[in-house]
């Protein structure tokens, strides 16, 4: 039997339609064969859509509108990518305020793909080193951020990778920083 390492943490996970599937489904499973309960949070109303890349492929249940969600309710936070999903929630202000207490609060946040936009947008990244798709590369790097072409980066309570292909080291250090959850902020935290 799998060891339970977030038994009893709550993650909220926010896409909204044209999510990239494989980016939610993979590291939600992770976090649920860990014993985390996981709820995907949107905008979208009802179901959202999840896509193969280019291609449209599963919907999801919605379990709870952001309009209805409140972030101190969890634990921890997932932003999976996709071009299309990112580029909408980017300019989505409750989003943004979302995305935003979990950092305030030191929660770990775990990001992959496009969906460091958000990140971006809600003026997370100055001095923060993370990954993301290449192409979000200038985006970080103008809002301050370091971007580095790594598997999966850690950065305090961040834990950030570049795509589909990294999700197996994406799960276990967000397993990892989860387990850890706000300690690891200080823990983590540079010297000054």
């Amino acid at each position: 039997m799998a060891e339970k390492k977030l038994e009893g943490k709550k993650v909220a996970i926010l896409v909204t339609n044209d999510f990239e599937q494989v980016e939610m489904t993979k590291p939600r499973q992770a976090l649920d064969d860990a014993g985390a309960e996981t709820y995907l949070i949107s905008p979208a109303e009802g179901e959202v859509q999840g896509m193969n890349h280019d291609v449209k492929a599963n919907r999801f249940k919605v379990d709870v509108p952001l309009d209805e969600a409140n972030p101190a309710d969890y634990d921890a936070l997932l932003l999976p990518g996709g071009a299309l999903n990112a580029d909408e929630l980017r300019i989505n202000p409750k989003a943004q305020e979302f995305a935003r207490h979990f950092d305030e609060e030191g929660k770990p946040i775990a990001v992959i793909c496009h969906a460091p936009w958000l990140l971006v947008s809600a003026n997370l990244v100055r001095g923060r080193t993370l990954t993301s798709w290449p192409t979000l590369k200038d985006d970080i790097r103008n809002a301050g951020g370091n971007w580095v072409d790594q598997e999966v980066v850690i950065d305090n309570n961040w834990v950030s990778s570049r795509g589909p292909k990294d999700i197996p080291a994406f799960n276990e250090k967000a397993i990892q920083l989860i387990s850890e959850g706000k300690k690891a902020r200080k823990e983590a935290a540079p010297a000054m």
